[in-house]
């Protein structure tokens, strides 16, 4: 599909068919949990193909109708230009943070990746309760 100027038509039979990789990985972020995360490696490892990077690709380009923020990079930095977004989403939902440290530039928290990390199994309890 090339660009649409101006003057052409959208048509919704003209958007190209999501690849199948893509939807597995889409998939995974719509199944974890809120207040959990999970890296772009555990997302590949556990669908059992591709990488982090191949991971980190698709949420590029489709990750925006699905919750992007709870895949997240190993080290619990939070998306560079989509910090302050991805905050909101994580002060919502309880999402564990550590306060950023006293050098850091703009002060952005990070993931506190021990208590944030889903393993995709597990259930999650819902906050102040069992499942």
């Amino acid at each position: 599909m090339g660009r649409m100027s101006k003057d052409t038509a959208y048509d919704p039979d003209d958007v190209p068919e999501l690849p199948a990789y893509a939807e597995r990985v889409l998939d995974v972020a719509e199944r974890i949990p809120p207040g959990r995360v999970m890296t772009y490696g555990d997302v590949a490892e556990w669908l059992g193909e591709g990488g982090p990077r191949q991971v980190g690709h698709v949420m590029a380009l489709y990750g925006g109708a699905v919750p992007w923020w709870r895949v997240v990079r190993a080290d619990g930095g939070l998306l560079a230009g989509h910090e302050l977004r991805a905050l909101e989403h994580y002060r919502a939902e309880g999402t564990p943070l550590r306060p950023a440290p006293r050098s850091a530039e703009g002060r952005i928290p990070r993931l506190d990746m021990r208590g944030a990390r889903w393993d995709g199994t597990h259930p999650v309890p819902p906050p102040g309760g069992e499942c």
